[in-house]
């Protein structure tokens, strides 16, 4: 039986200055269900970030509401990783120490140590522990990023962009990472990206954004089994479909990822 974890209601964010307002989300409703991975797309400035945050409890609506497992969401919490785009790694920390980084704030290092080396082998990066940020790859960084937010336990894992500055091959690697994670963690994913590839390879649903002011326009199940393969019939189908409501489907696309 499903279990909604998220309830976003009506929700509506503007911001002002001195001479403007922008409507940046506009009665925008959405629910997410235990272990599942969404994935929000749209054009820039559509508002995917904004409502990334307001789930993530750095900003707040004017209007409306946001639950997690019916609570109001009223500040950021460990209940809610976040992930950014460039990770935002400490670089006076190593790899061991960035991952370790929450349980030392939560004062539950000592008995818990061992998850760190649980974390650095499941996103496959054994002997690079005491490596610095400095000393890795864009795409190890990310991956240590995804394991810091993660090694708290959250009942959800909000992704913005974090595949975006990475090549082809190691965006499709992280891919797969983050895959292998929900299976193991049951960790529920909320993930933004400019990438029509990538939301239709990870995600259950696919939520459809108009331009600003922000309004969910369409939500769409992915109803294809995992392992996917981006070159297959139903992987292209769902593919162009998607791109024709962007009226980027002049021609017939070819799958992203070739070797």
């Amino acid at each position: 039986m499903s279990e909604k974890i998220l309830e976003i209601r009506d929700v509506k964010r503007v911001y002002k200055d001195e001479d403007n307002e922008v409507d940046a989300l506009v009665d925008v409703n959405l629910s997410v269900e235990k272990g599942e991975f969404v994935s929000i797309i749209g054009a820039s400035g559509c508002g995917k970030t904004t409502l990334l945050r307001l789930i993530a409890g750095f900003d707040k609506p004017q209007s409306g509401d946001l639950l997690l497992d019916g609570e109001p969401i009223k500040e950021p919490s460990i209940e809610r990783g976040y992930v950014l785009q460039q990770g935002s790694l400490f670089p006076w920390l190593t790899v061991h120490d960035n991952i370790a980084y929450g349980l030392k704030v939560r004062g539950v290092y000592k008995e818990e140590k061992a998850r760190v080396d649980e974390f650095i082998s499941l996103i496959g990066l054994e002997g690079f522990e005491k490596a610095f940020p400095h000393q890795i790859s864009g795409g190890m960084a990310q991956r240590v990023a995804i394991a810091r937010a993660l090694i708290n336990d959250p009942e959800i894992l909000l992704l913005d962009e974090p595949m975006g500055a990475l090549d082809s091959f190691t965006r499709a690697d992280i891919q797969d990472k983050l895959l292998e994670l929900r299976k193991k963690k049951n960790t529920t994913m909320i993930l933004v990206t400019h990438d029509v590839d990538e939301a239709i390879y990870l995600s259950d649903r696919i939520v459809i954004m108009t331009p600003r002011p922000g309004k969910i326009s369409e939500v769409i199940d992915i109803d294809l089994p995992h392992p996917r393969h981006r070159g297959g019939t139903e992987f292209l189908k769902i593919r162009r479909e998607l791109l024709e409501k962007f009226h980027l489907a002049a021609a017939e696309p070819e799958p992203e990822y070739m070797i």
